[in-house]
């Protein structure tokens, strides 16, 4: 038995560097800041143990039907275009319509100067799988 001839280099995925530019590893590389993993990891936690309280509460059927209404809520978005998805049943399911984020004391990012509108065909293409990558340029 012969060993193969090529060598295949399988490096990352596949990256449409004609739509999207040149393809940049170093966000890949290097992790998200350290403050922002705690905070995720805080917003897990107390998220888990808020599952605990309404099962220990409600019964263990509780959890898992909000958990079944979370999931439809969140596949439940408008095509990608001028108008963007507000989540607004997501977010009054998970209470986060009473946070105070970034985007109520600074300018929302897609009102920004640099901000490109979605692409509506690039935008199906990533969202139903048929091509990789951003599915506009200015979220790279």
């Amino acid at each position: 038995m012969e060993a193969p001839k090529t060598i295949e280099h399988q490096i990352g995925e596949v990256h449409d560097s004609l739509r999207f530019g040149l393809d940049a590893k170093r966000g890949d590389i290097i992790g998200s800041h350290p403050l922002e993993s705690v905070f995720l990891s805080v917003e897990k936690n107390q998220e888990d143990m808020k599952r605990i309280t309404l099962a220990n509460a409600y019964g263990a059927a509780f959890p898992v039907q909000m958990g079944i209404e979370r999931q439809m809520l969140s596949r439940f978005q408008r095509p990608p275009g001028p108008i963007p998805s507000s989540m607004l049943g997501l977010e009054a399911l998970t209470g986060s319509l009473e946070d105070f984020g970034f985007e109520d004391y600074l300018n929302d990012p897609r009102e920004s100067e640099t901000f490109r509108p979605v692409d509506m065909h690039s935008g199906m293409e990533v969202r139903l799988g048929m091509s990789k990558g951003p599915a506009c340029k200015s979220f790279m």
